[in-house]
């Protein structure tokens, strides 16, 4: 987590999660750790990780679950999806190297 970046501090932890699920750390039936104790672990506001939690809800990435909190589903081509945004940073990345413009990009 990066308080000082641009990103959203529930932006981050999304993506945090996105990236276990590509690396597959994260697994469809683990449950991730409960919003307060997150919130507290990295001293930020608890709806700041249920924002983020519900963002992965929104892309079917988890589901939340009474009793059990935030579950990883496994859902066709979702960890594809969740690689996506790590793989257009590394487009981006590549294309400054090369010194192209945005437009050509």
């Amino acid at each position: 987590m990066d308080p000082a970046s641009a990103v959203p501090l529930g932006d981050q932890i999304a993506a945090s999660v996105r990236g276990a699920i590509a690396a597959g750390t994260a697994a469809p039936g683990d449950r991730l750790p409960a919003a307060r104790a997150l919130a507290g672990s990295l001293d930020i506001n608890v709806h700041t990780v249920l924002r983020g939690y519900q963002r992965l809800r929104e892309e079917g990435l988890t589901e939340l679950r009474r009793g059990r909190g935030a579950v990883v589903v496994e859902l066709p081509g979702s960890q594809g999806r969740a690689r996506l945004p790590q793989r257009v940073g590394e487009l981006v990345a590549d294309a400054r190297e090369l010194g192209l413009p945005e437009d050509e990009v």
